[in-house]
């Protein structure tokens, strides 16, 4: 059965374990988990009320909504309150007194043209009459009798223009007045006595009378467009009727009347109601948090950007940050005043900044004060609390500058407690006084403490939460790199007892390497530590290595190329063993394993070729690797390189440094050692001029002091 080696193993581990698959499965976890902390907050409580019962405690409205038919009974009442537009029609006067002049001059034609026809046999009343009323319109043939026409025709021709001019002059005169519907029997009845003359025969009178009572006609009109016009304009300024967030819908003890249950039905408090907008709202508002966050950590530049356990760190304490809020907001439920104001929120961007990085953390302040501002809405379901998101963002941000500035390692964290505890103050004195309602002392009061304890909080939580994080992921904090770089450490004490030369050769690795990691981004921190520790191995025979050789022969001279090959390559394994037996952490660990890659030992190859009658494989004097997986494990292994190189240059210059390096680079490249590591030829070029620039420093000209002849005497 084949078994796989473990560097197979660790390479297909490493496959899975940054899939793109699983990231996705990540970030939907984490949405859904957004989505059911904050599905509380806009998914109002439904009330088991029947109609006719009894409230039990005061009910306000949790949303701002229409209500419609509220709105269209105050649209009808306007409607009904608008009176019809009436106008006077004044045109109507003379084209009235037209008509009545009409009526008379047909009357004197068909008189005259009889006159003309005397020749022949003059016509009968009769036909008169009956020639009048053809020409007379269809209306007022049915409404003028034939004893009017009559009259009128046998009346004389000067009696004819009495009547002519007394009958338009009350027509005129009773048109000149508004006349609706309603008072046209009474504009008639008037006419009476407006004709009334003593110069005519009653007969012709009564027919003036008629005639004039036929004129008369309502000049006061119905103005459909006027009225439409207005009714429209009353429907706009109609304001529509709210249920206004907040709004007491009914009081304890009141009865749930059918205008009520109306309003929560409205509302959506009734069980027997259902509204979708509430959770397509928050999907979609989660969506976008979750959209921004992953193309953010896509393109940060920091561990989480290709290392999905640290992606999965990052989630654990943003979920962590999430049950901090929640947990702070349900004691927002109970009668103690603004003890919400204690929640540790700065524990996630605390924790970030230690563990990841700081921008980061900055951008996760602004994802936990939207999240936040909906969690803390206790009192208005389904809107955002402003004030609560305002100072969670202030607290999450004090956190990340404070830890960002400090390099202190013992009471950093302590002190990043108490600088969010003052901008938690400042912050919430801030919020208090812009409101228009005068604050209480005790009010205040509490809120300050609780503000204050908020700082406290994060810091202890912090405290107690980061050994696990680093512990379970295997995390190299900041914190945790500073604490390993101290001189005092079992390990970097071991090295400088047992192997000095090995020790100092380190620390000028670790100047170099640290110079050139943070040239290209990388963290140079890690580098330091790691070159600190990237030689422990040769505590186990240090005599064996040269720069542990002080005033003593080279033990080397004694045995065969073969075994110094052993005990030489032996070192960067021997190394990773006691750097794994005193648990140290996986970064560092690699350094020291991948610090060699598969180079080959030169001096020893040669030196074993020259003695052998055959050619002997390079392989079996090249180190088993792997090859440095990292960027950082590859700088360390080409500073360990230039700096024993360096050294047994004699005089050297910036022009034999700078050489040296970029070939030593350069053959590294050729033999393939940063095929694993993700270098570029520019970062390359990078490095050589970093270390090129930290040996210049280091191997300057100093100058040669004269020998004092005083001393010499002496």
């Amino acid at each position: 059965m084949n078994r796989q080696s473990p560097i197979d193993q660790q390479k297909w581990w490493k496959r899975i374990r940054n899939h793109r698959y699983l990231r996705g499965i990540m970030f939907l976890l984490l949405a859904l988990t957004m989505y059911f902390f904050m599905l509380g907050n806009v998914i109002p409580d439904k009330l088991d009320i029947q109609l006719s019962s009894i409230a039990e405690q005061d009910i306000r409205s949790p949303i701002t909504i229409e209500n419609r038919e509220a709105t269209e009974i105050k649209r009808n009442e306007v409607l009904n309150s608008i009176r019809p537009v009436y106008a006077q029609k004044r045109e109507y006067t003379q084209f009235q007194v037209g008509m009545v002049n009409d009526i008379f001059d047909l009357v004197t034609r068909v008189s005259e043209e009889a006159d003309e026809d005397a020749t022949n046999t003059e016509p009968s009343i009769e036909e008169k009459v009956q020639r009048v009323q053809e020409d007379l319109s269809s209306e007022a043939s049915n409404d003028i009798s034939e004893e009017t026409i009559r009259t009128l025709l046998e009346a004389s021709e000067s009696q004819l223009q009495i009547a002519r001019e007394t009958t338009t002059n009350a027509v005129y005169e009773v048109m000149s007045d508004s006349i609706s519907v309603n008072r046209l029997e009474e504009a008639k009845e008037s006419v009476t006595d407006k004709i009334a003359i003593s110069t005519v025969s009653n007969r012709l009178t009564n027919a003036m009378v008629e005639i004039a009572q036929f004129a008369i006609i309502p000049n006061y009109i119905y103005e459909n467009t006027a009225t439409e016009r207005l009714r429209q304009e009353a429907l706009e300024a109609v304001e529509p009727v709210y249920i206004r967030e907040g709004q007491l819908l009914v009081k304890e003890g009141e009865m749930i009347n059918h205008e009520v249950y109306e309003q929560l039905r409205l509302v959506g408090l009734l069980d027997d109601t259902f509204n979708p907008y509430p959770y397509i709202g928050l999907a979609i508002l989660v969506f976008l948090l979750t959209g921004m966050l992953a193309y953010y950590l896509k393109e940060s530049k920091t561990s989480i950007q290709n290392n999905n356990s640290h992606l999965l760190m990052y989630m654990l304490i943003f979920i962590v940050t999430l049950v901090v809020m929640k947990l702070s907001a349900l004691l927002e439920l109970s009668d103690i005043q603004a003890i919400g104001l204690i929640m540790p929120v700065a524990i996630g961007t605390m924790l970030l900044t230690m563990l990841i990085h700081p921008r980061v953390a900055v951008f996760s302040s602004i994802l936990f004060a939207v999240i936040g501002s909906v969690i803390f809405n206790n009192a208005t379901v389904g809107t955002f609390n402003f004030t609560y998101g305002i100072y969670i963002l202030f607290s999450s941000f004090a956190g990340v500058y404070f830890l960002e500035k400090s390099t202190r390692v013992t009471t950093r964290i302590l002190g990043a407690g108490l600088f969010v505890s003052l901008v938690n103050i400042l912050t919430i004195v801030a919020l208090l006084m812009m409101k228009t309602v005068q604050t209480s002392w005790i009010e205040l009061g509490f809120h300050v403490s609780f503000a204050f304890a908020s700082g406290f909080l994060a810091a202890v939580l912090t405290l107690g939460l980061m050994p696990f994080f680093e512990a379970g992921f295997g995390i190299l904090s900041t914190s945790k790199l500073i604490e390993l770089s101290n001189p005092n450490h079992p390990l970097l004490r071991k090295i400088l007892t047992e192997a000095p030369g090995t020790y100092h050769h380190s620390v000028v690795v670790g100047n170099l390497a640290e110079a050139a990691c943070e040239t290209i981004g990388e963290n140079g921190l890690l580098a330091r530590v790691g070159a600190y520790y990237h030689d422990l191995g040769k505590t186990k025979r240090p005599h064996f290595f040269i720069e542990n050789q002080m005033k003593m022969e080279n033990p080397h001279d004694k045995i065969s190329p073969q075994l110094s090959k052993t005990i030489i390559i032996a070192h960067p394994y021997d190394g990773a063993d006691m750097l794994r037996e005193y648990k140290m952490p996986k970064e560092i660990i690699d350094i020291a394993e991948q610090h060699h890659g598969t180079t080959l030992l030169k001096y020893f190859y040669h030196k074993a070729s020259q003695e052998a009658e055959h050619p002997i494989p390079e392989a079996q004097f090249r180190y088993p690797g792997p090859k440095a997986q990292s960027k950082v494990a590859a700088i360390v292994g080409i500073a360990d390189c230039v700096e024993a190189a360096v050294r047994s240059i004699s005089k050297p210059s910036p022009d034999k440094i700078e050489a040296m390096v970029r070939k030593i680079i350069a053959d590294r490249l050729e033999d393939g050692q940063f095929d694993e590591a993700d270098l570029t030829l520019r970062d390359l070029d990078k490095i050589a001029v970093s270390i090129c620039e930290t040996l210049k420093g280091t191997f300057h000209e100093r100058i040669e002091y004269p020998e004092d002849p005083k001393g010499k005497d002496k």
